[in-house]
């Protein structure tokens, strides 16, 4: 960026009525990644002007999804209530300069207007009866409505949707100020990203027409418009809007699922926005290749294998340091425990299905003695098998060489004199060291836990 060009600014402004959703957090990351590829601002603007449906833990829920996400904001976030003052001084100047007008046509009026309106089969908005009027009474209530052209076309230049036009005579006057004195969504947003120097709206294109009403407002004010890109939005695997039962949850749900918040990121920039073929990816390289251009027109799918897979690479080829961090948080390890654990995390990952999956294969390392099984593990005590883990035991306490190579060799040599499998004793020996079974081989455990435990806990059964 040379010095001469404009700081990119994106903004996201969620509504704190609910939960953040997928949705809003795709939304968020793309404004967060476009605002890093060009090193310039992403801004959180929370949009909470609606106080009776305005909750603290709606907006707290929302800090708590982008801190998890990691899209965190260049700026504390800007609260819309707090600028109402603000929005009304722009009011107040639209009224001076004659490109807003107060209008005191009440609730009975505007039913007649509308019903009057679906009889003769035209659209139903306000047609314009205080439009005129050189002044109203100071003691009727009145609303303040946009004195919107009504010739010609307002044309959006949309970065993902192209031009989008609507002919002027097609939008009646909107409503600026309620009649309780407080200004609405439209005006306040138009201020707000002035004020806040946003350069790019990106967002969901359920706002397409929200975009030509803030359009013609950004003219009207002489104010240079933002450019906008508006994204389909997401569907379910059926094409359906999203359900809780199809992906519609909170990002904490997600978190709670055991997903990592890498391939979260991953996975929903993959929701609508594409390099190439690829699928899999870092943060960094969504950073390096995010472009606006490469957002498609259709809504995209959610496929909650995709979103698995996803995350079994992520925690596969994930940073160690804060695998072995998570891990310790959930199973409430000392520091000290903390160099065993990352001695087995290289072997682990690689059969994780997902954080918490990961979490329960490392549990056997730090089990206390005796080591309970459960009733799977007991029902494979057979006698046969305990038989040949009998016969294991005594040359196995003998094995010096106690790494992969010894273990490997020592097994090879037990099983070719006595004429057995692996299958005949591996799985028993597995099921004891761990207490539940596990994903790695017998070979690896032993090596895991060392001769000294190994030995204890083959023994703790054996000697009963």
């Amino acid at each position: 960026m040379t010095s001469s060009e404009t700081k990119i600014i994106t903004r996201f402004a969620p509504s704190p009525t609910g939960f953040l959703h997928i949705g809003g957090a795709r939304t968020a990351l793309f404004s967060w990644a476009f605002a890093r590829k060009h090193q310039g601002l992403f801004l959180l603007r929370i949009e909470d002007t609606d106080r009776e449906r305005s909750t603290d833990d709606a907006i707290q829920a929302i800090l708590d999804g982008l801190d998890w996400l990691d899209l965190t904001p260049d700026a504390p976030p800007v609260y819309q209530h707090q600028n109402i003052e603000r929005h009304r001084e722009i009011i107040d100047q639209m009224l001076a300069e004659g490109l807003a007008y107060k209008c005191t046509c009440t609730k009975e009026a505007l039913d007649k207007m509308r019903e009057k309106a679906k009889a003769e089969g035209k659209p139903i908005r306000y047609d314009g009866t205080c439009r005129n009027k050189e002044s109203v009474p100071d003691d009727l209530p009145f609303t303040v409505r946009f004195k919107a052209p009504q010739e010609g076309t307002t044309v959006l230049g949309d970065l993902v949707q192209g031009e989008v036009s609507i002919e002027n005579n097609q939008l009646d006057d909107l409503i600026l100020l309620r009649s309780d004195g407080t200004p609405t969504y439209n005006l306040s947003v138009v201020v707000d990203d002035h004020d806040m120097g946003i350069t790019h709206v990106i967002r969901g294109d359920d706002h397409l027409t929200n975009a030509v009403r803030q359009s013609q407002i950004f003219d009207a004010l002489s104010w240079s418009r933002p450019a906008y890109a508006h994204i389909p939005l997401i569907h379910g695997a059926d094409g359906a809007k999203l359900s809780k039962r199809y992906g519609a949850l909170s990002v904490e749900a997600y978190k709670d699922m055991g997903f990592l918040p890498e391939a979260m990121r991953n996975y929903l920039a993959r929701l609508g926005w594409s390099h190439g073929d690829d699928e899999l990816f870092s943060t960094a390289d969504l950073i390096n290749w995010f472009d606006i251009a490469a957002i498609g027109k259709s809504p995209a799918r959610l496929d909650m294998e995709k979103m698995q897979a996803t995350n079994i690479h992520h925690i596969q080829h994930g940073d160690e340091d804060v695998l072995a961090d998570y891990v310790m948080e959930q199973l409430s390890l000392s520091p000290e425990n903390k160099t065993k654990l990352m001695t087995a995390l290289p072997m682990i990952k690689k059969t994780a299905k997902s954080l918490d999956n990961l979490v329960e294969n490392l549990r056997f390392l730090f089990l206390t003695r005796p080591v309970k099984l459960n009733d799977k593990a007991l029902e494979s005590l057979t006698d046969d098998k305990m038989a040949n883990v009998r016969k294991v035991f005594p040359a196995l306490q003998k094995l010096d060489a106690w790494d992969a190579d010894g273990i490997a060799n020592f097994f090879g040599k037990f099983m070719e004199e006595n004429d057995l499998k692996l299958g005949q004793f591996g799985p028993v020996m597995r099921n004891i060291l761990t207490g539940t079974g596990s994903p790695l081989g017998v070979y690896d455990l032993l090596l895991l836990l060392g001769k000294e435990e190994s030995l204890a806990r083959l023994d703790d059964i054996l000697a009963n």
